[in-house]
């Protein structure tokens, strides 16, 4: 079990070339507005970040797949994929989420090979599917037989640990206090892992409208660090 976890801690290193470090998913307008300066004001944003996008959106969908392949239920695989796709309403947002899973999924495909991944690359070759960075880590962590909520907190952890990153150059903070923000989110992380575990599939797609909307005006910013 000790040596499945090697290939998540790989994964979730923020220097893991997905594509996720040239991304805010719009906390850069916060930070242009002036409502994000520092630490403190970051770790509020982010903390609405994860019990809202991660917990309700990506996060409920790496949770959905994992239990779905626990099931033989590969069809569903192809439904998250596009209900992840159509749910995210800023253009930026959804094109950047699509970047980084096929990023992801090539990588995976190579590193960490198994059925599923192979099936959805080859469905996303084919303009079948989009591409997600949740459904590819539920996958892999599926292959590499890694309990559920492992997989998702690793997941979850993989998200925030790239958004601190850029908020570190964005904002910018130090290194230290960028540090310091991996050790607070720790706790949100945990009890995001624990929310989407009593979620039902009606839950997923609820989404923060402020952050949504932060999201559109991006591409409109004069002056612009990241992509989205």
């Amino acid at each position: 079990m000790i040596s499945s976890l090697f290939p998540l801690l790989q994964l979730c290193d923020s220097n893991f070339p997905s594509g996720a470090f040239s991304h805010s998913f719009g906390l850069e307008t916060y930070i242009q507005d002036q409502q994000i300066l520092d630490k403190e004001s970051f770790l509020k944003a982010i903390g609405t970040y994860i019990s809202h996008q991660l917990v309700y959106c990506d996060g409920l969908a790496c949770r959905f797949i994992f239990e779905a392949l626990e099931n033989q239920h590969i069809s569903e695989i192809i439904k998250y994929d596009q209900l992840l796709f159509v749910s995210s309403l800023a253009n930026e947002t959804r094109t950047g989420n699509r970047r980084i899973g096929v990023r992801l999924a090539k990588l995976c495909a190579q590193l960490y090979p198994s059925e599923h991944l192979t099936n959805y690359l080859n469905q996303i070759n084919r303009k079948e599917a989009y591409g997600h960075s949740s459904l590819v880590f539920a996958m892999v962590s599926f292959h590499l037989q890694v309990e559920k909520d492992t997989a998702l907190g690793a997941y979850l952890f993989s998200c925030v640990s790239s958004l601190i990153q850029n908020a570190v150059r964005g904002i910018p903070l130090g290194q230290t206090d960028g540090q310091k923000l991996l050790v607070e989110v720790q706790l949100l992380i945990k009890g995001a892992v624990a929310a989407i575990n009593l979620l039902n599939p009606e839950d997923f797609g609820a989404a923060s409208p402020g952050l949504e909307i932060a999201q559109m005006r991006h591409e409109r910013l004069d002056v612009r660090l990241f992509m989205s």
